[in-house]
């Protein structure tokens, strides 16, 4: 289990050579438009998977320990073992995302679809807290009725959400209910975005390889209110990308920052190109469906939503580290 900022360091350690001479391609550079009518980044639990995944939350709440103690010896899947392997690799080295359906949410109560997902997170790589205050497990809903102050946390309310990374390799989420109407999940390859520049404007492709500053979205008095971060960064082989646009842009609120005129082109063009609908992905999560995603090789947004208030939409959300 890591720490915020063990985390948080894990993450951005990412090796850079140079940045690349020609296009990265790969696996990894889909368009939506290519995968919209297919289903090779979906899968489904069959019955003996389901199975399994039902006496691993027995076993796991018959020991009565607290959730954060829990690991992947607590929770045993030893048939799901190749089918996670496989997620693991799809997201390291593949399109970057899966979404697997089929687990059993009507039939779980919160704290046992809590349980589950926290110990399958073992399984998959290292859990690690969300924030600063050490959450581990978040839940991502509406929350902007009973708001604590007017900058709270866009996943806590149902406006639209552009298009951002997490802090860790891999952000899971599991799907309890959805929404009414709206509420899609936005997937965009960084590397088709990437390439796109780099053969369209090259002096702004390059800009993502240099730091820009980063607002830090600290409480007032904090000692460190923004931090320089390169969008990407090259090894020769793998490009990885953190991009936020939002806390990129936002860091101008802070009367000593003002964004050099390379990095607002550079992000207003990343923007308009992934914003394309032939280039990102829609999808809508139903309940019961993991949609797990790379924060290296995918970025990801929200449309805003409209809740039924009878049924909520709610999802569980987990931070990864690969080893």
């Amino acid at each position: 289990m890591y720490g915020f900022l063990e985390q948080l360091l894990h993450y951005l350690d990412r090796p850079h050579t140079a940045p690349p001479a020609g296009p990265v391609g790969g696996l990894a550079a889909w368009r939506g438009s290519e995968l919209a009518g297919s289903d090779a980044w979906r899968e489904r639990l069959d019955d003996a998977q389901v199975a399994e995944l039902q006496r691993a939350v027995a076993t796991a709440r018959a020991s009565a320990r607290p959730m954060r103690e829990l690991t992947a010896a607590d929770f045993p899947l030893p048939s799901l073992r190749p089918a996670i392997d496989r997620w693991r690799d799809e997201l390291r080295c593949g399109r970057g995302f899966v979404v697997i359906s089929g687990f059993p949410v009507s039939v779980w109560s919160e704290d046992d679809a809590e349980v589950a997902f926290w110990c399958l997170g073992h399984h998959l790589g290292v859990p690690g807290a969300q924030n600063e205050e050490g959450d581990l497990l978040g839940h991502v809903k509406d929350l902007s009725a009973t708001a604590r102050h007017a900058d709270e946390r866009l996943y806590r309310t149902n406006k639209s959400i552009r298009f951002h990374c997490d802090a860790a390799d891999v952000v899971g989420l599991l799907c309890l209910g959805t929404s009414r109407e709206g509420g899609a999940s936005r997937l965009v390859s960084s590397i088709t975005v990437f390439d796109h520049l780099l053969a369209t404007e090259p002096d702004l492709a390059a800009r993502l390889f240099e730091p820009m500053l980063l607002d830090a979205r600290r409480p007032p008095g904090a000692p460190t209110q923004y931090t320089p971060v390169p969008p990407s960064c090259f090894d020769g082989t793998q490009l990885r990308t953190f991009m936020h646009l939002d806390y990129y842009t936002s860091v101008e609120r802070h009367p000593d920052v003002t964004l050099d005129d390379r990095a607002r082109a550079t992000l207003a063009a990343w923007e308009e190109y992934a914003e394309r609908p032939d280039v990102h992905l829609d999808m809508q999560l139903a309940p019961g469906d993991l949609q797990l995603v790379s924060n290296h090789s995918v970025v990801h947004a929200r449309t805003a939503y409209e809740d039924d208030p009878e049924q909520p939409r709610h999802l569980l959300r987990l931070w990864l580290s690969l080893a």
